[in-house]
């Protein structure tokens, strides 16, 4: 019996659900976007850097105090 009543239930909340009316329609704007077909040829330079003490070379090229080897 419990069975049965669970099932009608079911069935009466999915047809109550199917049963609303939902009348409002979304209206969607569209635009329209050109495609680019050539691109713009650059010339771009990486920087050298010519001295020894400049700042990324000094950054990159660090030392740690305790990187000797140790004797047990």
């Amino acid at each position: 019996m419990k069975a049965i009543v669970t099932l009608i239930f079911v069935l009466f909340i999915g047809l109550a659900a199917q049963a609303q009316e939902n009348t409002t329609e979304v209206k969607v704007e569209t635009t329209t976007k050109e495609i680019v077909t050539e691109t713009a040829k650059e010339n771009s330079v990486a920087r050298l850097y010519r001295f020894k003490n400049s700042r990324v070379k000094k950054e990159l090229s660090f030392k740690t105090t305790k990187n000797t080897a140790k004797l047990a």
